[in-house]
């Protein structure tokens, strides 16, 4: 069977998937990228490699997210696309028609807009903490739930408390507050999730045209405490799909399909690549007064690329 891979790769989470040529999901992977990125990318390889074993021939692969230019040159890939470009694909085809797209990780949170299949907006939020998953994680620490329980009890709620949401350092102390005055728990779990998606719809989504269908994807999309605050804030009912935590890898995945589709060959390095020696290191070019930092990764000593200049000097390593 032929098979094409995709890699997402972000600052929390590794993602892979494995798709045939129907989009259907053959093998999926996530992963902690826990700062280390090449080890990350190795172990994903390994993991995959191991459960397709001689079944699935890898076509094709592609790579998105914050490391997806250093993922690229690890396996050789086909398509190096942005998260946008990745996570509008995915929902896309997944969900036909789709015109909002909602997604939030570990360290960011971004929309979507779609008409009639393209994407005529977007933006981003990667400077607050508030609403994704790794302050969610540190909340379901403090309180000693386990983060898969908290969107379920949120939903036990009868009457959510109101958490000041703009800032995570507020949400924090104000959930102490309510705590100390006595308040449920599942009250104030349930005021957190309608507090981080006000946080949301009034940073990210603001003056968007929010219209369904409307999906929701990322690791957060796991918490239906979440789910239940976006379609009481938006009054719409609010898709998640089956491989929400993973959805930039499938487009990615989809994106490679493509390329490869046109070029007739893949430059997959093999699952062996999961066994080279990579290192990364850097320097900052003094050649004008950008003073660009300049990125290198190694293999077997040898710099095989550079990335990170604005000129294009030390783009071409040879």
């Amino acid at each position: 069977m032929k098979g094409f891979l995709g890699v997402d790769v972000g600052s929390v989470s590794t993602n892979f998937v494995v798709i045939d040529h129907n989009n259907e999901v053959l093998v999926d992977l996530y992963i902690r990228t826990k700062g280390q990125p090449i080890r990350a990318v190795q172990e994903g390889l390994k993991q995959i490699a191991s459960e397709i074993g001689n079944s699935i021939d890898i076509c094709g692969v592609g790579t998105t997210g914050s490391a997806r230019h250093l993922t690229s040159i690890l396996v050789g890939g086909d398509s190096v696309k942005n998260e946008i470009t990745a996570h509008a694909v995915a929902a896309s085809a997944v969900i036909p028609g789709v015109q909002t797209v909602l997604e939030i990780g570990g360290q960011d949170s971004k929309i979507i807009l779609l008409r009639q299949g393209v994407v005529t907006d977007f933006a981003m939020n990667t400077v607050c903490a508030a609403g994704t998953g790794s302050f969610l994680d540190q909340q379901a620490s403090r309180l000693n739930i386990p983060i898969e329980d908290f969107g379920g009890l949120a939903l036990q709620s009868k009457a959510p408390v109101r958490i000041a949401g703009r800032c995570s350092v507020f949400a924090e102390s104000d959930m102490i507050h309510k705590q100390q005055l006595g308040h449920n728990l599942e009250d104030i779990i349930a005021g957190l999730c309608e507090a981080l998606v006000r946080n949301y719809l009034n940073n990210v989504g603001k003056g968007k045209e929010i219209v369904s269908p409307v999906v929701f994807q990322g690791g957060v999309a796991a918490n239906v405490g979440i789910k239940q605050a976006f379609e009481r804030a938006l009054g719409v009912e609010v898709v998640v799909p089956g491989y929400f935590s993973v959805m930039g890898a499938i487009g990615s995945a989809i994106l490679a399909r493509e390329q490869v589709r046109k070029k007739d060959k893949t430059n997959f390095k093999g699952f062996e690549a999961s066994e080279f020696k990579y290192k990364a290191g850097s320097f900052e070019c003094k050649g004008c007064s950008n003073l660009c930092e300049i990125i290198e990764i190694y293999h077997d000593e040898q710099v095989i690329a550079r990335w990170g200049d604005r000129c294009g000097k030390w783009e071409n390593i040879s």
